[in-house]
């Protein structure tokens, strides 16, 4: 077994002049070597062969498509163009590596790349076939396809294959996640339109209110006044609905508050509720 040394430290006691402190003393120590990973190696290798074969091919459909295109347009516009048709294949790659363990979610991105590659190989042959050799074009445009095939197969190596129970359970849990996920734009907006009616609740109590014109409302025997109930909101619960409403300046958050209360809040308490809520934000 290979082994290698090591240096690590460790606290020994050392007294002088009758007092002791712990202070750190460095030993070397023989650790085994674990046999060298020849597949991470391998796969190594292979991400840096299709990294130089993407290259390539970006490079070559860029310059073919962009003389191509260089015909009717500017050489500026014509290449920028001709960039995009080999990233348009790649970008829908790693969407579909992103979904890897989501069929359904893959399916599209897989589709819509090998329709991008085969549009991509059609631009290339296009321009051989204008620059008189048609067999120039085609070995182009297989470039594209190779590096393609290629980049597919490396991220197929790196998959985890799951069963069908495995891939159901997989498709439970990230459901479940994904609806908490949901649920938080949600929530987010219930709780602004809930600070949106406390505040609006809490300007109207403040308005004052001008009462019946007893030249043109004179007290009717007939009437029969209706008793009025007023909901009483917690003092927690009125700094809680100013802070979602959108309040941070606490003097504010006091000011409305206390209207929504329906008596004076203290500025202690007020500040108490709205670290609790810094805190739970």
């Amino acid at each position: 077994m290979r082994t290698r040394t090591i240096t690590e430290t460790r606290r020994v006691p050392v007294t002088i002049d009758g007092r002791t402190v712990l202070v750190e003393e460095p030993y070397t120590v023989r650790v085994p070597v674990p046999p060298r990973d020849w597949d991470r190696a391998v796969r190594t290798g292979l991400l840096a062969v299709a990294g130089i074969v993407g290259t390539a091919a970006v490079t070559w459909s860029t310059v073919s498509i962009g003389a191509l295109l260089q015909t009717d347009v500017p050489a500026a516009a014509a290449y920028a163009a001709a960039g995009t048709f080999d990233l348009l294949w790649i970008g829908c790659m790693a969407l579909e590596w992103l979904a890897r363990y989501d069929p359904a979610r893959a399916a599209a991105p897989r589709r819509a790349g090998w329709v991008a590659l085969v549009v991509a190989m059609l631009a290339i042959t296009a321009h051989g076939n204008m620059a008189g050799s048609l067999a120039i074009g085609l070995i182009g445009s297989s470039v594209s396809a190779g590096a393609k095939t290629l980049w597919w197969l490396t991220l197929r190596s790196f998959t985890n294959r799951l069963t069908s129970r495995t891939q159901q359970w997989v498709d439970a849990q990230r459901a479940e996640t994904e609806g908490q996920l949901a649920l938080i734009p949600v929530r987010r907006e219930l709780a602004r339109a809930r600070g949106t009616v406390a505040a609006e609740e809490a300007a109207l109590l403040t308005r004052p209110d001008a009462g019946p014109d007893p030249e043109e409302d004179g007290p009717d025997a007939d009437v029969v006044p209706i008793r009025q109930t007023r909901i009483v909101v917690s003092a927690k619960d009125a700094v809680r609905d100013a802070w979602d409403a959108g309040l941070r300046d606490e003097e504010t958050i006091c000011r409305v508050a206390s209207s929504a209360h329906g008596s004076p809040i203290s500025e202690a308490t007020v500040a108490r509720y709205v670290r609790a809520l810094k805190v739970g934000a």
